[in-house]
């Protein structure tokens, strides 16, 4: 917590019991995950969806009752949250039992190394990459507490944040497309009738498509949501937090325009494998914003952290474009040097 709140900030009184209480949560959120992908893996994102749906609605159900009825604030919201986790994992577990995907007499069975390496490479990869985004996502709470201390930056910068995700859930949802259409559209397969579909021409051709999409989407996402601030500004009656997210929140909306863009392209590259690249682009982001969240700040205020987000996107956008024109196993150069030796 020292990390984001200075001593003697107003904030430290709720959020000392709130983390303290969200802390529990880390566990079955885990399980949460673990199930999630195992499902995904298997091309069925309708158990997930309906796990999850089930989840929020109890978290929505009960943070109005343990916050107001119970009078327990900002750690009921915690409590709210944490029941509606570990109801999450109970299920997710109960099927994946159900499924075969976990055998509980083997649970506690040493696995096999060989068996291991795939994992823990992929997964050290993308773990360097959440540390990337959790660091960075840290350093902007932190930018964004020490503004001023009144709360007004801290309430304005959750405004935008709610007016970002907004179209920012359909776009990462594009990004979960993107992963598992991918890889299927690389395998080269004959249907029944004897035509053969897939290869890696056809799923440029995919990329293609879903870039273009996520462009046309974005774009008009980002309207949507430059109309819709006058009515997310009423979400609160404090004059001075309402023009504090104006612009913030402006941003936060035009920056959809290429999010999709960056969220798809990313997909693509966990449909290809290329977790490395993934977390190295991520790295090269974090830092880059880091560098501007030491400046912008302090000329703009508020407005400037969301162009460090601005130069976040950018960045990642950027490792996007190379991954897909140069070095990507569907970028333009390697597929022009297979089509130079099958040639041969």
């Amino acid at each position: 917590m020292g990390g984001v709140l200075k001593d003697g900030a107003p904030a430290r009184v709720f959020a000392r019991p709130y983390l303290l209480v969200r802390g529990l949560a880390f566990l079955p959120s885990l399980v949460s995950l673990i199930g999630f992908s195992a499902f995904r893996g298997m091309m069925d994102t309708v158990t997930p969806l309906k796990i999850s749906l089930f989840a929020n609605i109890l978290n929505a159900v009960l943070d109005p009752i343990l916050i107001f009825n119970f009078k327990w604030g900002v750690t009921g919201a915690a409590v709210a949250t944490l029941i509606s986790e570990v109801a999450s994992a109970i299920i997710f577990i109960t099927m994946m039992i159900k499924k075969n995907l976990i055998v509980p007499s083997k649970l506690m069975k040493k696995p096999k190394l060989e068996r291991l390496a795939p994992l823990l490479k992929g997964g050290a990869a993308l773990q360097l990459r959440n540390f990337a985004l959790n660091l960075t996502f840290l350093a902007v709470t932190r930018v964004t507490q020490s503004i001023d201390e009144t709360g007004v930056a801290a309430a304005a910068h959750a405004m935008a944040i709610q007016t970002f995700q907004i179209g920012g859930i359909v776009l990462l949802a594009l990004s979960t497309v993107a992963q598992f259409v991918i890889p299927g559209e690389m395998v080269e397969k004959v249907g029944d009738d004897n035509v053969k579909r897939g290869g890696l021409l056809a799923a440029k051709a995919c990329v293609n498509r879903l870039m273009s999409w996520g462009f046309v989407l974005g774009t008009i996402l980002a309207a949507l949501q430059i109309i819709m601030i006058p009515f997310l500004q009423k979400a609160t009656p404090i004059e001075d937090v309402r023009k504090a997210a104006k612009i913030p929140s402006i941003l936060a909306s035009v920056y959809q325009c290429f999010n999709g863009l960056v969220f798809i392209g990313e997909g693509v590259m966990v449909g290809t494998g290329s977790f490395m690249q993934l977390s190295i682009s991520t790295m090269i982001a974090t830092l880059g914003t880091l560098l501007a969240l030491r400046e912008f700040p302090a000329i703009f205020g508020l407005t400037g952290v969301w162009m460090s987000f601005g130069v976040f996107n950018t960045l990642r956008l950027a490792g996007v474009v190379y991954h897909q024109r140069y070095n990507g196993p569907l970028s333009d150069k390697r597929l022009k040097e297979n089509s130079s030796c099958n040639a041969i």
